[in-house]
C-alpha cells in the first residue's frame, strides 16, 4: 500500500523550483508514494491524504507558522534532488519546532521510502480490527502472574483506539479451540500438503495445529479490517489441545498477518507499525536480564545464565537471556536462519501442543515495545551475541543479548515481552515515530 502525500507550496504560486523537485520526487518514491495534487500553504488537506510534503522552503515559513500549524497530518520535509532534507533548511525546521510545529526531516533517501510506508500504515490502522481469542483472562494457568497484564485492560483498549484507531474484537477462545478440533484430520493433512515445511512431531500434533491455520483463516476471511490476531494460548490453554505457533507462521507468510503471542495487543500494534515502517524481521520474545537473577533462572528452570567469558563486555550486568515457550521465540521461516517445528516445552499447555525452534542471525539487534501510556517507543539496540541450550528446562534454545547498560534497562523496561527487530534501527524509528506522533525513550 503506498502512502497518499500531498505536496504543499507557498503562495503566491508555485515556481520551477517546486515543479523540478516534485518530479524528481515522483519518481524516487515510485514504489512508496502516490502524489496527489499540489495544495497551497493554508488551504485545506484533501482528506485522502496521509502526510504533506514540501519539496520546497522558502523564507516565507518564518511568517506562516499559523498555517503550518493548521496542518493536519505529519509534515515531511524533502527538499534536496537526493531525496532528502537540504542543509540549508535546518533554520526553517527548527524555527519551526521552536514554534510547536513538528516536521520530520528524513537525511536519506532509505529513510524518505520509510517515512513513506510508516504514513501507510498509519492510514490502514485507523478504523482497523485487532482479533483476539480469550475468555477470563487471568484466570486461568498462573493466574498471579497473568492477572498482571496491562494488554488485558480496557484502559488498553481504548488508548490503542485513541492513539492509533485500532479496536480490539474480543472473541471466546473456549469456542475457537472447539471449532478447530472439530475440522476433520483429513481436511489438515490435505492442506499441510501446500507447506511441507521442516518438522520434528509426531502426524497428530501436526494436523491439530494446522486445524488452528484453517479456523484462523476462516475467521479472517469474514471480516478483512482484522490486520492482526492473537489468543491467550497460555493462560487459556485448557481451550485448545494444541499451540497456534504455526498457524501464525502459516498465516504471516501467507499473507503477512501480524500476530500476538498471549494476545499482547501492545505487542501487536509495536509489531505492525515497526514492521510496516521498517520492513525488518521483527519477533516477540520475553527479557530475563541477568541482573534480575532469582525470578528469571527461577522462571526458565535453569540453574545459571550463559558464560559470557568469550564476548567482548565481560560483565554480566550488559547481558540478557530472551526465551519464549521454551526456545529463542516465534519467528516464521523467512526470518530465521534455522527453522522447525517441535513438540511442546511448556507444562502449562497440551501434551498434543508444539512449539517452534528458530533463530535470528547473531549480530546486531533492537529491542522495542510501546509504553502503556501509548505516547512512547521504548527501545535499546544491542548485539545477539549467540544461544544457549539448557536441556529438560523451558530454555531449550535461548538468546543472549549484550545491551550497553544492564541497569539502565532493568530500571526502564516496561514489559517482559519486548519486540526484537534485526540491525540497529533506534534512529529509524526515532524518525518513523513522529508519523504516529509517538517518540522514542532509550533503555
Amino acid at each position: 500500500m503506498k502512502a497518499k502525500l500531498a505536496p504543499i507550496y507557498f503562495d503566491p504560486g508555485r515556481d520551477e523550483g517546486f515543479d523540478t523537485q516534485l518530479a524528481r520526487l515522483r519518481e524516487l518514491l515510485a514504489d512508496e508514494a502516490e502524489f496527489l495534487e499540489p495544495v497551497a500553504l493554508g488551504h485545506r488537506l484533501p482528506r485522502e491524504a496521509d502526510a504533506a510534503v514540501f519539496p520546497q522552503m522558502l523564507g516565507e515559513a518564518y511568517r506562516r507558522v499559523g498555517d503550518f500549524r493548521r496542518l493536519d497530518a505529519p509534515i515531511f520535509v524533502v527538499t534536496s534532488e537526493f531525496g532528502t532534507l537540504n542543509m540549508w533548511d535546518w533554520e526553517i525546521v527548527a524555527y519551526l519546532e521552536g514554534e510547536g510545529v513538528t516536521t520530520i526531516a528524513p537525511y536519506s533517501l532509505a529513510q524518505t521510502r520509510m517515512l513513506c510506508r510508516a504514513a501507510a500504515a498509519r492510514r490502514q490502522l485507523r478504523g482497523s480490527k485487532f482479533l483476539v481469542f480469550q475468555d477470563n483472562p487471568g484466570e486461568g494457568f498462573q493466574a498471579p502472574i497473568f492477572k498482571r497484564f496491562y494488554w488485558w485492560e480496557d484502559e488498553a483498549a481504548q488508548r490503542l483506539l485513541e492513539r492509533f484507531g485500532i479496536t480490539i474484537v474480543k472473541k471466546s477462545f473456549r469456542e475457537f479451540g472447539a471449532r478447530a478440533r472439530a475440522i476433520p484430520n483429513a481436511a489438515a493433512a490435505e492442506e499441510w500438503q501446500r507447506w511441507q515445511w521442516p518438522i520434528d512431531v509426531p502426524e497428530q500434533p501436526l494436523l491439530s495445529a494446522v486445524k488452528v491455520y484453517l479456523a484462523l483463516r476462516e475467521e479472517l476471511a469474514a471480516d478483512p479490517a482484522i490486520v492482526s490476531a492473537g489468543i491467550n494460548c497460555l493462560n487459556e490453554s485448557h481451550f485448545s489441545d494444541t499451540t497456534p505457533c504455526l498457524a501464525w507462521m502459516m498465516l504471516y507468510e501467507e499473507g503477512r498477518l501480524i500476530w500476538g503471542c498471549e494476545a499482547d495487543t501492545l505487542s501487536m500494534a509495536t509489531k505492525y507499525v515497526l514492521h510496516h515502517a521498517l520492513g525488518t524481521p521483527i519477533m516477540m520474545t520475553n527479557l530475563y536480564p541477568f541482573l534480575m537473577a532469582g525470578p528469571a533462572l527461577k522462571h526458565e528452570r535453569i540453574p545459571s545464565f550463559p558464560d559470557v567469558s568469550q564476548f567482548a563486555d565481560k560483565n554480566q550486568e550488559n547481558y540478557v537471556l530472551v526465551a519464549h515457550c521454551g526456545y529463542f521465540g516465534l519467528l516464521p521461516p523467512s526470518f530465521g536462519t534455522e527453522w522447525t517445528m517441535r513438540r511442546k516445552v511448556l507444562a502449562i499447555v497440551d501434551d498434543n501442543a508444539h512449539a517452534i525452534d528458530a533463530r535470528f542471525p547473531t549480530g546486531p539487534v533492537t529491542l522495542a515495545k510501546l509504553h502503556p501510556a501509548m505516547d512512547r517507543l521504548t527501545a535499546v539496540e544491542g548485539t545477539l551475541e549467540g544461544y544457549a541450550q539448557y536441556p529438560g528446562s523451558d530454555c531449550l534454545n535461548g538468546g543472549v543479548i549484550h545491551v550497553p547498560d544492564g541497569h539502565r534497562l532493568v530500571r526502564r523496561a516496561t514489559s517482559h515481552h519486548y519486540l526484537l527487530t534485526t540491525g540497529h534501527n533506534l534512529n529509524d524509528m526515532r524518525l518513523g515515530m513522529r508519523v504516529f506522533g509517538v517518540g522514542v525513550e532509550e533503555l
